[in-house]
Parts: structure tokens; C-alpha cells; sequence
């Protein structure tokens, strides 16, 4: 869908991609370049294959207008902006879509990996070094007030209140938040208020049966209760049902490779109101896109769509 040819700084090329967002019009897609140190914005519906730079590419650095090494970026539909975590700087950054030259620091002195915000405005961040999800309201953004934990908070650790370098994260209409516990190996679900998590996915310790997972990252839960999670060290995704003590494998787990039907390193997934699941296929520097059709016996079948991407 994007990128797929070699890694480079080129408008066609990406580097090491670890984030995506795909709009709610499905006309585009932002990437996290991270190795680029850039957030880029490519069509979804065919073209010349090429990017459009939206974010950072001035080179690695702490000036408002660089980024060092992002590792996630959505997008704020009602300030038009985009959020970033700005990962080796140590902060999130509000940048704008309409105005290259409005930048604001919103959190300062986090070494945050992943954002999400809900319908309401409000953003929730992981906290990867203090293993913890935070919140903060859409009125305490923007007056710096104290976050709220979440998710974790009680250290390091691989109890049902602990997390061990949390990363990517959902959270659902009843503020339930999903967190993928990357070095525990496995996904936590905490409800709201809860002193203590869940756990929902892998849990099992690391390895590549269905049960298990290897070092968990993107994350994404449907209206039924569906976890899909990017198996990252297993090259594989996963989805785990509600209430399933094992997944069962919808995209890759054959082996570590680039063709159509591998993966290396995946980390980010996103869908699309199409039912279309998007790979920041990470190592192999693409995005790849399939098509998820619902089967009658409640499984899912996945396609290949290879999608040229159109210069902006």
C-alpha cells in the first residue's frame, strides 16, 4: 500500500514505519517513519506511489519543527492536527494540518510509545518507561493539568496491576482500555476504574503457539469483542475472540520474509470502515493492506490488496 521499496528517505520509500492512522474518509493514511524521523500522508485509492511529507523530515532533533525517532501519530479531527509521540524528545506534539507553522508541546518529560484519542477529545497515552496508560480530558490538555492513570502505574512488574513496557493500546466506548504488554507477552484489559487488569490475549509466556504471543504491539478491538493483535517476534496477526484462551492466526505465520503473504516486525494496525486491515509491516518497510470478509461460519478469510499510492 505504501512504501515496498527498500528502505530510504525517498517520497516512495519508508523507514522502519511503526505507526499508522488511516482517516475516517478512507481516502488517506498517515505513517510513522520512524527511521525518518517524519510523519507522511499517502492516498489509499491508487496513483504515482509517493508521499507526502506532513511532519518532522527537517532531520533528527529537538527544534519544534524535527522529531527524534516517533513512534505513533492520530489524528485530532477537531483541531484539524495531528498528535505525535515525539518518543526519543521525550514529549507529544500537537502539529497542525492546516497551518505547517502552528506547533505546540502538549506533554513534556514522558517518554511516551502510543496515543489514542476518543470520540470525546480525550487523549490516552502509554508511558513506556513508568509502565502505565494515562489519560487526560480534553479540557485538562489544554489547561497542562495532571493525568489520570488508566492502566498499571504500580511499577514494572507482571502482576494483574502491573504492566512491563505497555505499547500500543485501545480504548472502546465505555472507556474499557486494551493495552498490548509487550514484554510480558501478553494484552491486558482494563475496565473502567479497575484496580487491576485482564488478561485477554497470550499471557501463556513468550512463544508462537496460539495461545502465546512474542512481544505484542498493534492492537485494534471490533464491536464484538475481536482482538487483533500484531504478533510482532511471531511475523504474524492474530485474532482472539472473546472470552478464547487461544487466537487463531488471519494474516502471516509464515515465517519471517517479505513476500505477499509475510511479515517482518509488524507493529501498528489499523481497519478501515471497509473492513480493510492495514500492516505497518515494519522491517520490510511497507504497509500492506488486506481485505477481511466475514464468513458464514463466523471466521475470516483474508486477501492481498496491493494498493499504489497517489502523490499529493
Amino acid at each position: 500500500m505504501a512504501g515496498g521499496n527498500g528502505k530510504g528517505k525517498e517520497l516512495n520509500q519508508l523507514s522502519s514505519p511503526c505507526g499508522i492512522y488511516v482517516d475516517r474518509q478512507q481516502q488517506q493514511i498517515y505513517i510513522v517513519d520512524y527511521g525518518n524521523h517524519r510523519i507522511v500522508k499517502w492516498k489509499v485509492d491508487g496513483g504515482s506511489g509517493h508521499g507526502q511529507i506532513v511532519a518532522g523530515g527537517n532531520g533528527c532533533g529537538d527544534r519544534i519543527d524535527q522529531l527524534n525517532e516517533p513512534t505513533d501519530a492520530i489524528v485530532d479531527e477537531n483541531n484539524k492536527s495531528l498528535m505525535i509521540c515525539d518518543h526519543e524528545n521525550r514529549r507529544v506534539i500537537r502539529w497542525s494540518l492546516e497551518n505547517p507553522n502552528e506547533k505546540q508541546i502538549i506533554i513534556k518529560n514522558m517518554k511516551c510509545s502510543r496515543l489514542l484519542m476518543n470520540d470525546n477529545g480525550d487523549l490516552f497515552v502509554s508511558d513506556y518507561e513508568n509502565h502505565a496508560v494515562k489519560r487526560w480530558r480534553k479540557d485538562e490538555i489544554e489547561k497542562e493539568e495532571e493525568e489520570t492513570i488508566v492502566a498499571g502505574g504500580n511499577g514494572q512488574g507482571d502482576k494483574l496491576n502491573q504492566l512491563n513496557g505497555p505499547g500500543f493500546s485501545f480504548i472502546d466506548q465505555e472507556e474499557t482500555v486494551y493495552v498490548s504488554d509487550r514484554n510480558n507477552h501478553r494484552v491486558m484489559k482494563w475496565l473502567k476504574g479497575a484496580k487491576e487488569g485482564i488478561v485477554v490475549a497470550g499471557g501463556q509466556g513468550q512463544g508462537n503457539r496460539l495461545n502465546q504471543l512474542d512481544y505484542p504491539s498493534g492492537l485494534v478491538v471490533n464491536e464484538v469483542g475481536d482482538i487483533y493483535v500484531a504478533d510482532c517476534g511471531n511475523n504474524r496477526i492474530m485474532c482472539w475472540s472473546l472470552e478464547s484462551k487461544q487466537g487463531r492466526i488471519v494474516v502471516g505465520g509464515n515465517g519471517k520474509g517479505n513476500g505477499s503473504n509475510q511479515l517482518n516486525g509488524p507493529r501498528g494496525l489499523s481497519f478501515d470502515v471497509e473492513n480493510n486491515l492495514y500492516v505497518a509491516d515494519c522491517v520490510n518497510h511497507r504497509i500492506q493492506r488486506f481485505c477481511v470478509e466475514q464468513t458464514e461460519a463466523n471466521l475470516h478469510d483474508i486477501t492481498i490488496q496491493i494498493v499504489v499510492a497517489e502523490k499529493f
